[in-house]
């Protein structure tokens, strides 16, 4: 919203098509500060299945095996994320997690690959699907209807420590992909970090630091409410 001086406010409200310009402005304003404009582009902070890999574009992969007999994970990930890779038995106790990097260097590609922690660089995959599910889960700006705690909470889950947390696999492919300014293709490998956690162990990591963020902060009464719908419901969907 504009800033208005006293002079501009002073010219304008001479005539009536300002002031009717004024309110406008106004109401504008105030009905804008409800809508939740935190729209996250990956519900787990990575890259989730946007088509981005066409199967038939793979040149190949980390075992030679082309784009015949890619791993199950790899295939449903392709064509269906994240949430699809956790709906296979194999991981349907279990919450996944990929950190995906891309580029032209297969060295350094492979290098982030190798060093990548479950310990070090795991949280801050966990952190931003945290986050992204109590964005999710707000009507409004998130730090408006959670207060400090949203803030503080965010903060904690970027800090915390998430034992149990498995790096599972390293898997990459090497793909063309069309350039959308020179429509030209070039080849680019990607690399997938595959990390799993037992639901039961985060859950638990996030029901207590839900507890140790509540009982931190001072919020409003409306703000404790709803931090308890959202302890209540944080899991559905999560």
């Amino acid at each position: 919203m504009a800033i208005l001086t006293n002079f501009t406010v002073g010219y304008m409200i001479k005539n009536t098509s300002a002031i009717l310009l004024i309110i406008i402005i106004l109401i504008s304003c105030a009905g804008q500060s409800n809508k939740n404009t935190f729209t996250p582009e990956h519900d787990h902070g990575v890259a989730e299945s946007e088509k981005f890999i066409d199967v038939l574009n793979i040149i190949e992969t980390i075992d030679g095996a082309g784009n015949n007999s890619l791993p199950n994970w790899v295939n449903t990930y392709i064509n269906g994320g994240i949430y699809a890779i956790e709906r296979l038995e194999t991981f349907n106790n279990k919450y996944v997690f990929l950190a995906v990097n891309r580029g032209t260097n297969f060295n350094v590609l492979n290098k982030w690959a190798e060093n990548y922690s479950a310990v070090y660089d795991f949280p801050k995959l966990a952190a931003s699907r945290i986050e992204n599910k109590m964005i999710s889960s707000s009507s409004r700006f998130p730090d408006d209807e959670y207060g400090l705690f949203f803030e503080a909470m965010v903060k904690n889950a970027y800090s915390a420590e998430y034992p149990g947390a498995v790096k599972e696999e390293v898997y990459w492919l090497k793909v063309w992909f069309e350039n959308e300014n020179t429509f030209e293709y070039t080849e680019n490998y990607v690399f997938f970090v595959f990390i799993s956690i037992e639901k039961n162990a985060m859950n638990s990591i996030i029901r207590n630091m839900i507890n140790r963020t509540s009982a931190a902060v001072t919020v409003t009464n409306a703000q404790s409410s709803a931090i308890n719908r959202l302890r209540q419901s944080f899991f559905e969907g999560f």
